[in-house]
């Protein structure tokens, strides 16, 4: 559906600018609240275009004065939202001076203050918002930048590159000049002027260059940047060793931020991070926080290749860049982790990251894939490109890569990078740039169908059967692929999906396959290459009835339909040799457990489940980590994908009978991992100790979740003697997730602990946004948001504040959210609305709770759509919000 509130732009429109930009100076004169920026570009005429005049784009910005080649221009027009000068010849200097105001800024994008300093966000459309310029990522220029200051208020000024020059100025001011020696698009520029400290180290490359690393943070956090530096020196290391990658510039930047819409920002050589990817020490960060910090400085500096030296042509191709970076910093983290497991470990750990992938897939993107935002990772129209940093295009996008990872193999596709590079570096390219190059650098390698992946939207299903033949000792596996229809997309055709598959035998160990054909058994897992509707694979010397182990590792972001009942579940739980499918197998399990005591509030947990869960709680020989996962039930947002209709309430019902019945059962059980594996000694950041935190952690939310006594005991002794940040709000959440009247008490415990630390008391609203109710007493959540929006450390100004009380009430709560009352709605109304008013961003992040409303019950459907129309018909509303609620009514 197309609103009133913006344009449709189409990727089949794309054409190369007629003026493209060779030399940008800047020159900011910082004020809060009328900075003076004066832009000198050399314009020079495309001769890949049409003739056509300069075009630039400013947003949100007063234009001061405007100079071609030093003269007034004598033919300048308005047009779509961008300014046109006609000009001769091949090159002009356009000049033009501008202002803005940072303080009012409150959108995040562009220039803007934060706690008295100045920051800026370009991508995607943020640069338009300081100067006018031809703001897109095919512009690619070399920038001089120049930063003048108040020395007290903003001792540090920085930009992208090399810093050249700094001295002093009259009345107080001072300057610093940087130059960037490579081209770049507008939306890597970056700029900080602040108050901060460093932490510095020098390292050497491969090729033997001294390089400086500095993270710059407000001076009181500078306790809680080693874990990121050293993240920086790994991802550095990593790059260099797995694909031959090196830091290009003499000195590499990070700088933390409180008030940043997303994780961080990988401007050339001056990545601009939200303080919650940055900050870390065990007293207030968990090991999932150690371990994003790592993730995410990873991400970021990884884009200096892939993003930066080679980015996308435009915004259509944004998982060229995003896609392909997640899968390298996924294939890092279980790097390190594998590393720091130590041979015995490494395999255990690797397949812990994967899980977690496959998780995070499964919980935001199937969903999305699901709904009226459904789009392919390359999408082919678009209102607001903010819309579209989403799950499908990073997530789904970088499975995508790790197919074609899986078809090229490591050497094949480290090749297909290599040619990449040599080809594309300090351009702008497509996806089919990529793709064609790994062909080529593959001999030919035949990826037209594969191509499919970038252009369709939909989470395909991948039907499966097989039939063993006791005469001939044969099996045969029947494999059939369909995609749902989506908005804009009614018929699908065949993708190339890799299966990979294993078969187990009756003692639960695997079988040597061998594909008819084939002169002997090979490997126990084999990937099959699915491209038909419909393929048959056929192995022999099969002795026995076996038990199929489908996609394993999460060979493809599929959904696998397999007829299994409860005992062959139960078996692979206990026996798949491939961890990614033996969690998988203790998920399908308990997915079916609640989806059945869902449809039935009379049903109880089956004994044979409880037998499975215990049999996989208590073997020893497996990874706390992998435990952990493997024990978790599935999330709510992914288990309402498989409802229909989806009903919260009923879910949630099912999920705590489920978590009170598992604990109380198992109680002995829960109690004996508590005190087995109970860490002593100082904290460490390291896979095995996360692993064991993690399983007491989760056992302790079984039984505090069941009510037993011994262990709410123990949670209120651990939170009360935690040393560390992971153990301590790891017993607050068991506490807070029950009706233990301890709760209160420990929650105002933590608050008072940490009252001055906000990324902390992030964790404390999220916590309480995300509560159940285990009583009929017990209070709504609502309520307890409606109170926390006037605590006076949470702010609607604030990203992070928002996404952890607003974000998990709306997203990470919905039996609470979708009250039956309608309560939940009406204030996802408000709240969007005040949103919008300051940052569409986030308000649009907010926005796509409700896209999916269609899939639920008919009751919940009509509470939902005149709020969704409420919304729309809201005087002033962003184009942010008005594609996702449009699309969310025309769907």
């Amino acid at each position: 559906m197309k609103t009133e509130h913006a344009p449709t732009i189409q990727r089949a429109d794309y054409r190369p600018l007629s003026w493209t930009v060779e030399t940008v100076d800047l020159h900011f004169r910082l004020d809060a609240e009328a900075t003076l920026v004066t832009n000198r570009m050399r314009c020079v005429r495309n001769r890949d275009a049409a003739e056509g005049p300069i075009r630039l784009w400013g947003e949100a910005l007063e234009r001061v004065s405007l100079t071609v080649d030093g003269a007034a221009p004598t033919a300048v027009r308005e047009a779509d939202g961008a300014l046109e000068i006609d000009a001769s010849g091949d090159a002009v200097l356009v000049e033009v001076v501008t202002r803005v105001n940072p303080r009012a800024n409150t959108t995040l994008s562009g220039l803007y203050l934060s706690n008295g300093g100045f920051f800026t966000q370009c991508e995607a459309e943020g640069f338009r918002r300081i100067t006018c310029f031809p703001d897109r990522p095919d512009v690619m220029a070399r920038y001089t930048v120049t930063l003048e200051a108040d020395r007290a208020a903003c001792p540090v000024l920085l930009s992208n590159g090399n810093l050249v020059e700094e001295g002093l100025l009259p009345e107080g001011r001072h300057y610093a000049k940087w130059e960037d020696p490579f081209p770049k698009p507008s939306y890597l520029f970056a700029l900080v002027a602040a108050k901060l400290v460093a932490l510095e180290r020098r390292v050497t490359t491969m090729s033997g260059r001294e390089v400086l690393l500095q993270v710059w943070v407000e001076a009181g956090n500078l306790d809680r940047v080693e874990h990121a530096m050293d993240s920086l020196v790994h991802s550095m290391r990593w790059d260099e060793e797995s694909f031959g990658l090196e830091l290009d510039l003499d000195r590499f930047m990070i700088v933390a931020v409180a008030d940043f819409n997303m994780g961080a920002m990988e401007n050339k050589g001056l990545n601009i991070f939200n303080t919650k990817f940055i900050l870390a020490k065990p007293d207030t960060a968990t090991d999932l926080d150690y371990e994003n910090v790592e993730s995410v400085v990873a991400h970021e500096y990884f884009h200096n290749w892939t993003g930066n030296r080679v980015t996308c042509r435009d915004w259509f191709q944004l998982t060229l860049k995003e896609g392909l970076t997640v899968f390298r910093d996924q294939q890092f983290s279980a790097d390190m982790l594998a590393r720091a497991a130590g041979p015995e470990g490494a395999a255990s750990a690797r397949a812990v990251k994967r899980i977690d992938d496959v998780r995070v897939l499964r919980a935001a993107q199937f969903p999305e894939d699901g709904g009226p935002m459904a789009h392919p990772i390359r999408p082919d129209s678009y209102q607001e490109i903010n819309n579209f940093y989403t799950a499908t295009v990073y997530e789904k996008g970088a499975e995508v890569i790790r197919m074609l990872h899986t078809l090229l193999g490591q050497e094949g596709f480290r090749n297909g990078m290599d040619l990449y590079f040599s080809y594309f570096d300090g351009q702008a390219v497509t996806c089919d740039d990529f793709v064609e190059v790994m062909s080529e650098a593959n001999n030919g390698f035949d990826l037209d169908q594969f191509m499919r992946w970038y252009e369709q939207a939909g989470t395909p299903r991948v039907k499966a059967s097989g039939v063993w033949n006791a005469a001939d000792g044969s099996y045969t596996l029947t494999l059939a692929q369909s995609t749902p229809a989506t908005p804009g997309q009614h018929v699908k055709q065949p993708l190339v999906i890799p299966v990979a598959v294993g078969l187990i035998g009756a003692d639960g160990r695997d079988v040597a396959l061998r594909l008819e054909g084939e002169a002997q058994a090979g490997a126990c897992t084999r990937v099959l290459k699915l491209t038909e509707d419909v393929q048959v694979f056929r192995f022999v010397g099969v002795s026995a009835e076996p038990v199929p182990s489908l996609l394993r590792g999460f060979s493809a972001p599929v959904i696998l339909e397999l007829d299994e009942d409860d005992a062959r579940l139960a078996f692979r739980m206990a026996h798949d040799a491939d961890p990614c499918n033996r969690w998988d197998a203790a998920q399908r399990y308990a997915e079916r457990v609640a989806l059945a005591l869902a449809a039935d509030p009379a049903a109880v947990v089956p004994e044979a489940f409880v037998a499975a869960f215990r049999t996989l709680l208590n073997d020893g020989a497996l990874d706390p980590a992998f435990r952990a996962q493997a024990l978790a039930l599935p999330g709510e947002a992914y288990l309402l994908e498989r409802m229909s209709p989806a009903d919260p309430a009923a879910l949630r019902s099912a999920l705590v009978r489920m978590m009170r019945a598992l604990g109380a059962t198992l109680a002995a059980d829960w109690l004996e991992v508590v005190e087995r594996l109970q860490l002593a000694g100082a904290y460490r950041y390291h896979p095995g100790d996360a692993g064991r935190r993690a399983l007491v952690n989760l056992a302790l939310r079984y039984l505090a979740a069941a009510g037993m006594a011994d262990g709410l005991a123990l949670a209120e002794a651990r939170f009360a003697d935690a040393t560390n940040m992971t153990e301590r709000f790891g017993a607050l959440a068991a506490l807070v997730q029950s009706t233990s009247p301890a709760r209160a008490a420990a929650l105002q415990a933590f608050h008072d602990r940490h009252r001055d630390d906000a990324l902390v008391l992030d964790k404390w609203f999220a916590l309480q946004a995300g509560a159940w109710r285990w009583g009929d007493a017990a209070e709504p959540a609502l309520a307890r948001v409606r109170v926390l929006l006037s605590d006076p450390a949470f702010s609607l100004s604030n990203p992070n504040k928002v996404y952890a009380l607003l974000g998990t009430f709306f997203r990470a709560n919905p039996g609470e959210f979708h009250a039956a009352d309608g309560s939940g709605h009406a204030f996802w109304v408000e709240q969007v609305i005040a949103l919008d008013a300051r940052n569409p961003q986030v308000a649009a992040r907010m926005a796509r709770a409700l896209e999916n409303w269609r899939h639920f019950t008919p009751a919940l459907q009509a509470s939902i759509r005149p709020q969704l129309e409420r919304v729309l018909a809201a005087p002033g509303l962003s184009a942010d919000v008005a594609e996702i609620v449009g699309k969310a009514l025309g769907a």
